[in-house]
C-alpha cells in the first residue's frame, strides 16, 4: 500500500504542477501532507516535516548566500568578460545562443555546484533570450541537462556518494566513465544545435548565408524577423553594429540590466580582488576546507563589505537579490515537507524495494544495465542520498550474486544524473527556473524527455565502450 501511495503522491504532484493547477510551493506542501493523513500517520506530520527541514536547512542556507554572493559578483562585473566572449560567438543568432547556453553551462559546471552554474548561465543568457523572443524553457532545459552530465564529476556529489556507499575509489568509478560522459555531453551540444535551429525557424531568423545587399547603402545587413501580435518586426544590423551581440538587440523590456556597461554597481578597480576571492572560494569548496554553506556565508559578507562599504549600498544589493533568495529558499523548505513525508512514512523505501524486487531473476548477469535504467526514475523521484545510500548497495549485492562487480554497478548508477538535475527534489533547479522566470511545470514538460534521452545515451555509450 505504501508503494502505491508513494507513486500516487509523486504522480499527483507532477500532474498538478504541469497542468498549472497548483504552484510548486503549494503542491510540495499540501500534497504530501494529505498523503501523510491517507497512510494513517497524520499525527507524525510535524515530526516528518521538521526532520526534512533539518536535513535541507544547510542546503537552503547555502543557496541563500550563494545567490547573494554571485549576485554581487554579477553586479560588480566579474563575469562580464566571459559573458561578452560568449555573446560575441552568439551574436543575434538563436542557434548560436542555444549552443552557447550549453557550452557556458558545461564550463561553469566544472565547479561542481549546480546553483552556481544556473546563476551564471541565466544571468548571461537571459537578456538575449528575452530580447529575441526566444523560448526560455529551451534555456532552462539545455542548461539543466548539460549540468546534469557534468554533475558526475568526483566533486559534484553522485560519484562521491557511490564511492562512499560501495567503499570504492571515486577515481576508479569516474575515470573509466569519461568516454561515455563525453558522448553524453556531445549529445547535449547536438541537442542544443537542433533546438537552436528550431528556434531559428520559429522566429523567422535569416542566417548569415542569407544576407541582403542593400541597393542604396551598399552595406551588409542581417535581418531578424520576429512574429508578434498581428504583424512582424524587422531588425537591421548595418556595418559593424552589434558585433558583440548586444548593440544589435532591441531594448530589454523586462527590467533586466544584463551587461549594461554603465550600471552604477560596477567595481572595475576591484576586479582582480573579486576574481581572486571567487577562485579561492571555489577551490575551498572543492577541497572541502569548510562546509559549503559556511563558505558562501563568509564569501557573501566579505563581498558586500569590500565592494559596497556604504550600508545603504549593501542594503540595496541585498534587496535587489531578495526576490530570488525568497523564492529559492521558500521552495527548498517546501521540498523539505515532500521529502520528509516520503522518507518518514517509509514510502520511498517501499518504492525502492518494489522496483528492485521486480527485477526478473534472469536479469541478474545484466545488473549493470538494470542499475543504469533504474537510475533514471529513482534519482528523479528520490534524492541522491536516498538512491546512493539506500538503493545502490542493494543493487550491488544483487549484482555480486551474479558476478557483476561493484565498480560496474557504481558506474552505471551515474547514467541518470542528466535527468536527476530537473527533479523537483533538487534545490538548484528552483534557482534555475526562478531566475529564468519559467514555471516549474513548463520546465518539467519540456526538459524531462530530452534529459531522459541524454541519460540513455550515456548508458548506451557505457555499454558500447564496455564500461557497463
Amino acid at each position: 500500500m505504501l508503494t502505491i501511495l508513494g507513486f500516487a503522491m509523486i504522480a499527483t504532484f507532477l500532474v498538478l504542477i504541469m497542468m498549472k493547477k497548483m504552484s510548486p510551493i503549494a503542491a510540495l506542501v499540501l500534497i504530501p501532507a494529505l498523503f501523510c493523513v491517507f497512510v494513517g500517520q497524520g499525527s507524525k506530520l510535524g515530526e516528518y516535516v521538521l526532520e526534512g527541514v533539518g536535513n535541507l536547512a544547510p542546503t537552503a542556507a547555502m543557496l541563500m548566500f550563494a545567490i547573494v554572493y554571485f549576485g554581487v559578483m554579477i553586479d560588480v562585473g566579474l563575469f562580464d568578460p566571459i559573458v561578452r566572449g560568449i555573446l560575441r560567438f552568439c551574436k543575434a543568432d538563436p542557434l548560436r545562443i542555444v549552443v552557447g547556453t550549453a557550452v557556458l553551462a558545461a564550463i561553469v559546471s566544472l565547479d561542481g555546484d549546480g546553483s552556481t552554474t544556473f546563476m551564471i548561465t541565466v544571468s548571461a543568457m537571459y537578456p538575449l533570450y528575452k530580447r529575441l523572443g526566444m523560448s526560455l524553457v529551451v534555456m532552462t532545459g539545455v542548461a539543466a541537462t548539460a549540468n546534469g552530465v557534468m554533475n558526475t564529476l568526483p566533486w559534484g556529489g553522485p560519484t562521491a556518494r557511490a564511492a562512499t556507499a560501495l567503499k570504492l575509489d571515486a577515481a576508479d568509478i569516474f575515470v573509466p566513465m569519461i568516454p561515455a560522459l563525453g558522448v553524453g555531453l556531445l549529445f547535449v551540444f547536438i541537442l542544443a544545435f537542433v533546438l537552436g535551429k528550431r528556434e531559428r525557424k520559429r522566429l523567422g531568423y535569416l542566417s548569415l548565408d542569407e544576407v541582403v545587399q542593400t541597393d542604396s547603402e551598399k552595406e551588409t545587413e542581417t535581418v531578424l524577423v520576429t512574429a508578434g501580435g498581428g504583424g512582424s518586426e524587422s531588425r537591421k544590423i548595418v556595418g559593424g553594429a552589434g558585433v558583440d551581440g548586444t548593440d544589435a538587440l532591441p531594448a530589454d523590456d523586462d527590467g533586466f540590466q544584463g551587461l549594461d556597461p554603465n550600471r552604477d554597481t560596477l567595481r572595475p578597480k576591484l576586479y582582480w580582488f573579486n576574481a581572486g576571492m571567487t577562485i579561492v572560494l571555489l577551490a575551498a569548496m572543492i577541497m572541502e576546507l569548510l562546509p559549503i554553506p559556511v563558505l558562501f556565508l563568509l564569501g557573501a559578507a566579505l563581498a558586500l563589505t569590500v565592494n559596497y562599504p556604504n550600508m545603504k549600498e549593501q542594503r540595496a544589493r541585498i534587496a535587489a537579490h531578495a526576490d530570488n533568495v525568497l523564492n529559492v529558499s521558500g521552495m527548498v523548505f517546501a521540498a523539505a515537507v515532500f521529502t520528509g513525508v516520503l522518507t518518514g512514512t517509509g514510502m520511498v523505501e517501499h518504492m525502492a524495494d518494489w522496483l528492485v524486487g521486480a527485477i526478473p531473476e534472469g536479469m541478474g548477469p545484466h545488473m549493470g544495465i538494470v542499475t543504469g535504467l533504474l537510475s533514471l526514475p529513482l534519482t528523479y523521484f528520490m534524492s541522491n542520498d536516498g538512491f546512493y545510500f539506500g538503493v545502490l548497495p542493494v543493487l550491488a549485492e544483487a549484482g555480486a550474486a551474479h558476478g557483476v562487480s561493484s565498480l560496474e554497478i557504481a558506474r552505471a548508477s551515474l547514467a541518470g544524473q542528466a535527468l536527476h538535475m530537473s527533479s523537483p527534489l533538487v534545490p538548484a533547479v528552483y534557482v534555475l527556473v526562478g531566475m529564468a522566470k519559467v514555471e516549474f511545470g513548463d520546465h518539467t514538460k519540456f526538459t524531462v524527455k530530452w534529459a531522459a534521452l541524454t541519460s540513455l545515451v550515456v548508458l548506451g555509450a557505457g555499454i558500447l565502450f564496455g564500461i557497463v
